[in-house]
């Protein structure tokens, strides 16, 4: 009985992860956020604008990235989306 259960779980967290996974303007609107709050200049010089405007998404189906010149600027899944230092 455990067996069929686990495999329903599992399925469900895919499914989960495929419906939650974030939308390119998700990490924009993050990618904006977070620079804006790490430097009062960095939000008064927009960068925080221009970073995400020249961010590219990828999606792998259950999670998604961005990237800026090959350099990784953000992180998704489930829904939410992390911006590394």
């Amino acid at each position: 009985m455990a067996k069929p259960l686990s495999l329903l779980i599992a399925a469900g967290a895919v499914v989960l992860a495929v419906v939650l996974n974030p939308s390119p303007e998700k990490h924009r609107e993050k990618i904006k956020e977070v620079i804006a709050e790490r430097s009062q200049l960095e939000r008064f010089l927009g960068l925080g604008q221009l970073t995400s405007f020249a961010s590219r998404y990828h999606s792998f189906g259950l999670g998604s990235y961005t990237t800026v010149d090959d350099k990784l600027t953000s992180i998704g899944a489930f829904g939410l989306v992390f911006v590394p230092d």
